[in-house]
């Protein structure tokens, strides 16, 4: 498989198209979102920066991962990002 080029995104792009996943309820968009930006990072920089396999990552970040909410967390982390929640109908 040849070699992808990624390029990191602003955290502010990659918390917008977080956000937007988190908003289809579906898993396997938030997942496959976070795996894309993680990527974009290197994901052997994340697995540095987050004390976590690469392999492992890259199958907990896939569609279909279900990682555990610390991975969540770590991740976030080092992609410099945070989860904030709000009550269900706000809008910010």
């Amino acid at each position: 498989m040849p070699k992808m080029d990624f390029q990191p995104w602003p955290a502010r792009d990659a918390a917008a198209a977080l956000n937007a996943a988190f908003a289809t309820d579906d898993l396997s968009q938030v997942m496959a979102t976070l795996g894309t930006v993680a990527r974009a990072k290197s994901m052997r920089r994340v697995a540095a920066e987050t004390g976590l396999g690469r392999e492992s990552l890259y199958k907990s970040l896939a569609p279909t991962g279900r990682p555990e909410f610390v991975t969540i967390l770590k991740v976030l982390r080092s992609l410099g990002l945070r989860l904030r929640v709000t009550p269900a109908g706000e809008t910010r």
